[in-house]
């Protein structure tokens, strides 16, 4: 704070007049360097803090108040007020602000208090839900974490990473490589923010175009160079707006090798790396991240579009004309890890993921500042949808990528689904020798700034981001003499052509620099072109290695800090903070010095040893060169590979040699819904359970483990060629229905759902009778309690061409010949078992049923009455139903979650809309992914799906109101009010969820004339 006169008339106008000017001036660190010595003697107590005896009101504003703040808003603010003419005025108006910060520092301090207690008891929580968990998985451990032989290496043993050395030369690399040249790995990487493309990338435009687009960019190019991966795909947003350049709009970009020499090894028809752009939310508009989330369910249907035509190419190209599925689809970020996890559950292949930045590490650091509550840096940052997203990564990932052991210990540590032995450290890398072309366009640029270009360069590259802390190096230079004048200073912060037409942030941090540079009259010393290219950067490293400079990175905290390693690669010795990536960073390199980024003092010494003392400065650049091929990419990308090749192989189990909608009924032996009377794989299900003589519990019982046979006999069948099959074999009908129409009302009572059901076939009937329109019931009850219902209602199962039951945990199909009804009382459905297969990753199973029973016998004792219990008949082998009875004393969606992430149970939980009910169900299994299975498994196409739903649903609701597919709202008074289990959302409908997309159409009531001009708005009917 040395130096900034401004901070005194803050502290004057809440003390009283006279001597404490002195006191002020001593403890600002000689703000004015007028102290009267009157003024030290004399003993003031504080004005707000009386009650504390002795205290310093000048060195509590100065350590704990405005050292908490924006200093640039409070300078703003002063330069206002002391502007004004009149004293009495401007001394007023001083007082207020002051006052108002003094309001401010005890709301932080409040929040702080609160925060605190929070995180006391959050941690208590879960340390005593491991030791529970820890003492059960010695009893049972789900199926998901016991793999199928305990001997085989898991990617969760620290002992791989012994058996996996570094490379640390050449020929180390091309033995690697000769042995794995004959894969064709597929590979997907996503990362859908910011501006994505291969050559001149505008880093530091904006906050959501930095380092992480040059990493992605860089290492799906550097894949798809390494033996054994025949395709990298690096799949974004496409992006069609004015503002924005035109090759961001192009759908495909092919990526050139690293080194072309290297390329032809997997030369084909479609290999190489890729960015391919997945059109998504506003084709014309270029949105920040924040706002991504109501179109991420868009994305995930685009994608998987893409993929799956890509892997049919594939498969004729290298495949033998099987499909090649993707060996690992990698999300970068919050967003494309959401995106990722959903595409692994829809395609049953196996995810990693990289955070880059963490929403919970993001949330602590901003909730310390003590300026915004949690709602607002919710309505700010959409910080809760961003958290939940990283928890599901953490549930669905089999490999989570980290860059420090501080990110690993201090930031995934505040998550509940963190599991220490799951996180995977992998350096980034860089490729060293990359040929430039215009070497002297950057010293044009830059030197033009310098009265003395001969002197040392020190040199930062950073966006113009509050948190890259880039006022405080200026300071340290203009207040370090003896380090100005024996280097310059050279500032690389994006580019921009108008400061006024920048975001308010980057603003204010360009005008405080400009400000900055003023007061110290820094002209002559400090380089801060407005442009630059992506490709100048490596001769701008050059050039400030060549001038014997340093390169700086004093960002508050750096989750990895891939610009050090770049500039080590030149040669350039590094000042980086001591908060985050650089700490490992510099453990390897060894080639610098750490700072605190709070303190400008050690900043500018840092800066000075290494610049003045030679020695030094040769010793960290020969370090720096000696140990940066640890940071190399063939390493990176055989680390990477070897981590990938631990994974059990994932991918769609069945096999079919055509499209199903080419495949007649004579052609389908490999089928999976075998009939009852060939192989007895088809579920009978019984609806007089209680007259067959035995037990409800019992029947339940039995029914379960009936169920867990018929699943395991089908596995073991469906591996080997089944023959003879009856002519009773069918293909689903919808296999050749031009339009899907999914019935997912939730929000109604049976009598009017079912006359919603009568009324879209009334609607729909002329394409009904032409076959051309099916229709798929999707609902959070079991098949039985559908039969039920629509037998009830007068309604034939065979209307329907599939069932999406139990939340999404099952999927049936109505029996297709009446001979497989034994006797009146049962019912015949063919259940998917090949579904099963797609959705079983990481489920619990009976280990996990255990814990749900055991924690609803706690609820039950605590409220003192039955508030939950087990219900045994809609339960199934992928699905754990409860009956809520007082849902007045039920525990939020988000509280039950983080008890089984606790314990390290994936799950996925819902409530129905009612609240009567609860089901558990496969941590990636859910309506909206049953319908992308029908698309991949029988090529019904997601966007000739129209999904009718009410205006609230169940815990899913939000899931199936996005996507490709078309949506009709049915509003009107008949739709219940959600209940209140609903209320306590981690984040808000409006935040995830787009009313404005092309394909969302509404409806008042659900009379057959307004279905019928909602599907003819859709092209579903012909008006």
């Amino acid at each position: 704070m040395a130096g900034n006169d401004w901070i005194n008339s803050y502290l004057e106008a809440i003390l009283d007049a006279g001597g404490a000017a002195g006191e002020i001036s001593a403890a600002a660190g000689g703000g004015s360097g007028v102290a009267g010595a009157s003024g030290e003697k004399r003993d003031k107590s504080s004005l707000m803090l009386r009650e504390r005896g002795r205290f310093s009101p000048a060195r509590y504003f100065v350590e704990e108040v405005i050292s908490g703040f924006d200093e640039t808003d409070l300078y703003k603010t002063w330069v206002r007020t002391s502007a004004m003419r009149s004293p009495q005025e401007r001394n007023t108006r001083l007082e207020n602000m002051s006052w108002r910060i003094w309001n401010l520092a005890r709301k932080k301090k409040q929040i702080e208090g609160e925060e605190a207690s929070r995180l006391s008891k959050q941690h208590q929580e879960r340390e005593e839900a491991r030791q529970y968990a820890a003492a059960d998985f010695s009893e049972d451990l789900s199926e998901g974490e016991k793999g199928e032989n305990s001997n085989e290496p898991s990617i969760h043993d620290e002992r791989t990473m012994t058996r996996m050395p570094r490379i640390g030369s050449t020929d180390a690399i091309e033995a690697w490589a000769s042995q794995h040249k004959d894969k064709k790995l597929y590979i997907v990487l996503i990362s859908i923010h910011g501006l994505i493309r291969g050559e001149n990338m505008e880093l530091g435009r904006d906050s959501d175009t930095g380092g992480q687009v040059k990493y992605v960019v860089e290492l799906a190019r550097a894949l798809g160079s390494t033996p054994g991966i025949y395709r990298v795909d690096l799949l974004t947003r496409q992006i069609s707006a004015p503002d924005v350049d035109w090759s961001y709009g192009e759908p495909t970009e092919m990526l050139s090798p690293i080194c072309s020499e290297n390329f032809g090894h997997e030369m084909g028809e479609s290999s190489g790396a890729y960015i391919v752009r997945i059109p998504f939310g506003p084709r014309d508009k270029y949105i920040p991240k924040e706002h991504l989330w109501p179109y991420i369910q868009e994305f995930v249907d685009g994608a998987l579009v893409h993929i799956v035509q890509m892997s049919k190419v594939l498969g004729e190209q290298v495949g033998s004309g099987q499909p090649v599925w993707p060996v690992v689809i990698h999300g970068h970020y919050a967003d494309a890890g959401d995106s990722a996890a959903l595409l692994s559950g829809a395609l049953n292949v196996p995810m990693v993921f990289t955070g880059h930045s963490l929403g919970r590490d993001k949330l602590e650091q901003i909730l310390k500042q003590g300026r915004q509550t949690r709602d607002e840096i919710n309505a700010t940052y959409k910080i809760m949808r961003r958290i939940e997203a990283e928890e599901l990564c953490l549930d669905a990932s089999e490999i989570i990528i980290t860059s420090t052991r501080q990110e690993i210990e201090q930031q995934w540590g505040l998550y509940d689904g963190f599991d220490l032995t799951m996180a995977r450290k992998l350096r980034a890398r860089i490729k060293r020798g990359v040929s430039c072309f215009g070497r002297y366009m950057p010293r044009m640029i830059i030197m033009r700034f310098f009265s003395n270009p001969r002197k040392p360069m020190i040199l930062a590259l950073a966006r113009p981001d509050p948190k890259k802390n880039i006022t405080t190096l200026i300071k340290a230079f203009g207040e370090h003499r003896e380090l100005r004048n024996l280097a310059n200073l050279t500032l690389i912060m994006g580019n921009r052509d108008v400061i006024d037409e920048m975001s308010s942030t980057n603003a204010a941090v360009l005008t405080s620099v400009l400000k900055l540079i003023d007061k110290y009259d820094l002209y002559g010393q400090v380089a801060y072109p407005k442009h630059h290219k992506q490709s100048e950067v490596p001769d701008i490293y050059r050039l400030a290695a060549r001038t014997k400079g340093v390169f700086i990175n004093c960002a508050f905290i750096e989750p990895f800090g891939l610009t050090l390693i770049e500039a080590a690669a030149y040669g350039l010795p590094m000042v980086a903070t001591r908060n985050g990536g650089p700490v490992d960073i510099h453990r390897v390199l060894d080639n610098g010095i750490l700072v605190d980024p709070h303190n400008q003092n050690e900043i500018a010494e840092a800066l000075y040893k290494l610049v003045s003392d030679k020695h030094l400065w040769a010793q960290c650049r020969q370090n720096g060169l000696k140990n940066i091929h640890q940071f190399s990419w063939p390493e990176h990308c055989k680390n990477y590979l070897s981590r990938v090749g631990t994974l059990k192989p994932r991918h769609p189990r069945w096999q079919k040699s055509n499209d199903a909608t080419e495949i007649s009924e004579a052609d389908s032996p490999e089928d999976s819904l075998r009939d009852v009377h060939d192989i007895s794989l088809n579920l009978k299900l019984s609806l007089d359970s209680e007259k067959s003589g035995s037990k409800e519990g019992n029947s339940n019982i039995v029914r379960r483990h009936l169920e867990d046979a018929v699943q395991k006999l089908s596995i073991s069948v469906s591996a080997s060629s089944v023959e003879g099959l009856s002519e009773n074999v069918r293909w689903p009908s919808l296999c050749g229905r031009k339009h899907i129409i999914v019935i997912a009302v939730d929000s109604v009572q049976d009598a009017d759902f079912v006359q919603i059901i009568k009324n879209i076939f009334e609607a729909s009937s002329y394409r009904r009778l032409s076959c051309s329109v099916g229709f798929v019931l999707s609902t959070s009850k079991s098949i039985s309690e559908i039969h039920a219902l629509l037998i009830s209602g007068g309604i034939e199962t065979s209307d329907f061409d599939a069932f999406i039951c139990n939340s999404g945990s099952d999927l049936c199909y109505p029996s297709s010949s009446s001979e497989d009804m034994l006797s009146p009382a049962e019912l015949p459905f063919m259940i998917d078992l090949d579904y099963h297969t797609q959705i079983e990753y990481r489920w619990g199973g009976e280990g996990l049923r255990k814990t749900l029973i055991r924690w609803a016998a706690e609820k039950n004792s605590e409220s003192g009455q039955n508030v939950i219990v087990e219900d045994e008949e809609s339960s199934s082998t992928y699905c754990i139903s409860f009956k809520v009875t007082n849902t007045e004393a039920a525990s939020p969606v988000k509280e039950i979650r983080r008890t089984m992430r606790i314990q390290a149970l994936r799950c996925h939980v819902l409530y129905s809309h009612d609240g009567s009910k609860l089901n558990v169900i496969p941590v990636l299994a859910s309506r909206s992914q049953a319908l992308r299975y029908l698309y991949i498994r029988w090529g019904v196409e997601l966007s000739n799906m129209t999904v009718v739903v009410g205006e609230s649903g169940d815990t899913d609701y939000e899931s199936l109101l996005g996507g490709v597919h078309k949506t009709i709202i049915l509003k009107g008074s008949f739709n219940a009010v959600p209940n209140q289990v609903h209320a306590a959302r981690s984040y808000s409908l409006q935040d995830v969820v787009s009313f404005e997309k092309p394909g969302l159409a509404s409806v008042e009531g659900y009379g057959p004339d307004n279905l019928k001009s909602a599907l003819q708005k859709f092209g579903i009917l012909k008006d």
